[in-house]
């Protein structure tokens, strides 16, 4: 762990100094010395707490562009570091709640309000057992760790100390992968296991690593491509190094959680797909639909709301159908657009520039709707190759936070008939500007706020629901004038009503896997493809996926009060800015910002 020490200055007078005339010295100046206001002792507190929470979490400082742990990895799931976050946890808690709220600012009463809720989420989380279930298909350090190691993500490689402390970061991996199986272990013995179409989902991306020499390795990307300022003799030393570390130590850490999977825990993983399933499941479920919209929506009522909002976007579909003049009813139509060549690529390139071209016009269209911006830009990349079949249709990268490394619009090309042109315009604003990256990057530059809000707080409600209130605004900045792009718009918006539904059935309500894909095939135009990556992702993060509605519902209809209420002082503008000015927060919090905004603007 790294300590800083403070500098000590030896002055020989001091020898001359008697014992008491320093204590009494000492007296007097603590006694002039004011004791810190409330302010102040939170200030501190927050930032020790975010400077810790870096050292046991290195690849946040990465991300974030901090490369003081570029080369550590810490085993994360194992017994020593949980134990170690859940001390800190305890010890955070306890002084932040000796501090006196009542004489504290309003704007600091918001980070201590956030950043006692976090500890307290966190240690309600203690109760229930993730660790046990380390690897799914949706992510984390499997798939995360070769892309970083790919040489065009988080982690540098610009000097030759960059592609040392990559060396020593590989380390801590195959410690992690290690440490996989024996939570795993432990929860086949208490029946903690994951369904079974989550874990042959995880195969593919385990036997994309099994290589047989380093040079087809994703890890040994960087090697092909040294920067010049990385000497010849470096070059050759990292070259050996790097060989080494692939094949002794990386691949055959996968090779040994990839048999594992396979030959043992496959055969033991569960019939059932309901987290609701698992010893102590309702109670952890509810967690995490708590969790994620931050509400104290119950399953059953978000259900209800999906319903709701399903059926209301269908009939907005099919008003589409007959603007267009299609000649059949609404699954006929749902067919023609799943069906017609007319409406997808023939190669990822092309969606690629397509990308590109939107980028270009909805940024020139955000000074209408917008008074801040972000620093950051972004630019859209195609997913690899190794993790494609599973991934999500896209995703969003944050950038460092001086923008120096843009935020990345991840496009998965693996299957183009998972990429109408008809949703471009929609994914674009969701993922990119103004959605994801809009906010994140935002968020990230607010140098006011405490590093803990700027860098850590991510609620799903806030952040999704943002990105999905950004495709709301899509008319508003010019977009959505062809009827099909428009129709791509309620296809995303259904996917996420939808969401609603599957989720709490899936966990909450008996549902099967192949009901809940029924389910969404019957009520959208998404690939069969799509929809069982879909599905499968909320099996394997339950929750998650109700953050999307509530959150952009519950920022609409903050609009909406804002529009009624103030009426021709209403700035559109003024709005986004109170919303992304705090970055993200639960949906209270952000509830009351907005109403003493119209309070202070009336």
């Amino acid at each position: 762990m790294h300590v800083c020490r403070p500098f000590i200055l030896v002055v020989c007078a001091l020898a001359s100094i008697g014992a008491t005339t320093m204590k009494a010295q000492a007296a007097d100046v603590a006694a002039e010395t004011p004791a810190p206001d409330a302010g102040q002792q939170l200030h501190a507190m927050l930032e020790r707490y975010f400077e810790e929470w870096l050292q046991l979490n290195p690849l946040l400082a990465t991300f974030i562009g901090d490369p003081r742990y570029n080369d550590q990895l810490p085993n994360s799931i194992g017994p020593e570091h949980r134990a170690q976050v859940r001390a800190m946890n305890e010890r955070y808690l306890a002084e932040a709640r000796a501090i006196d709220v009542v004489k504290l600012s309003p704007a600091d009463r918001i980070s201590h309000e956030i950043f006692v809720y976090e500890r307290e989420r966190m240690r309600a989380a203690e109760r229930f057992p993730d660790h046990l279930l380390p690897v799914n298909q949706t992510g984390g350090l499997v798939t995360l760790m070769p892309a970083l190691g790919s040489g065009t993500n988080a982690q540098p490689f610009a000097t030759a100390r960059d592609y040392e402390n990559w060396l020593q970061r590989l380390d801590g991996l195959a410690t992690w992968l290690d440490q996989a199986i024996v939570n795993m272990r432990e929860g086949i013995a208490k029946g903690v296991v994951q369904p079974r179409p989550v874990m042959e989902k995880v195969l593919p991306q385990l036997e994309a690593m099994l290589v047989a020499r380093a040079e087809d390795s994703t890890f040994f990307a960087p090697v092909r491509r040294f920067p010049e300022s990385v000497s010849a003799a470096d070059r050759e030393r990292l070259t050996i190094a790097y060989t080494r570390a692939i094949e002794d130590d990386v691949v055959p850490a996968y090779r040994r959680l990839h048999d594992f999977v396979r030959d043992e825990y496959l055969p033991k993983t569960r019939s059932t797909v309901a987290w609701s399933a698992l010893p102590d499941g309702a109670a952890w479920y509810a967690h995490y639909v708590q969790e994620h919209t931050t509400t104290a929506m119950t399953a059953g009522e978000i259900h209800q709301l999906g319903l709701s909002e399903v059926a209301r976007i269908l009939g907005e579909m099919d008003r589409v159908r007959q603007q267009v003049g299609f000649d059949g009813d609404l699954e006929a139509f749902f067919t023609h657009l799943e069906t017609d060549p007319q409406f997808y690529f023939t190669n990822g390139e092309d969606l690629l520039a397509g990308y590109r071209d939107l980028q270009v016009r909805i940024d020139a269209a955000l000074p209408k709707l917008f008074s801040v911006f972000p620093k950051a830009n972004y630019e859209v990349r195609e997913v690899e190759a190794f993790r494609a079949q599973s991934a999500a249709g896209a995703s969003y990268q944050q950038p460092s936070a001086d923008g120096s490394r843009p935020g990345i619009f991840y496009v998965n090309t693996f299957n183009l008939k998972a990429q109408p042109k008809f949703g471009m315009e929609t994914l674009s604003l969701h993922e990119a500007s103004p959605g994801h990256h809009f906010q994140v990057a935002i968020q990230q530059e607010l140098e006011d706020l405490p590093r803990f809000r700027r860098f850590g707080s991510d609620y799903t409600a806030y952040v999704e629901g943002w990105a999905l209130y950004a495709e709301y605004i899509g008319k508003e900045l010019g977009m959505f004038t062809d009827p099909y792009q428009w129709f791509g718009r309620l296809n995303d918006e259904q996917l996420r009503a939808m969401r609603l539904v599957v989720d709490t059935g899936l966990h909450a309500k008996g549902w099967s896997r192949e009901q809940a894909i029924q389910y969404m095939l019957d009520n959208s135009t998404l690939a069969p493809t799509d929809v069982e990556s879909e599905v499968e992702r909320y099996i394997a993060w339950p929750g998650q996926a109700l953050g999307y509605k509530v959150g952009d519902l519950a920022i609409q209809a903050l609009r909406r009060r804002a529009e009624a209420e103030l009426g021709e002082k209403f700035d559109v503008r003024d709005f986004h800015r109170e919303v992304l000015s705090d970055g993200g927060v639960p949906m209270d919090v952000l509830e009351a910002k907005i109403e003493r905004w119209i309070a202070g603007e009336r």
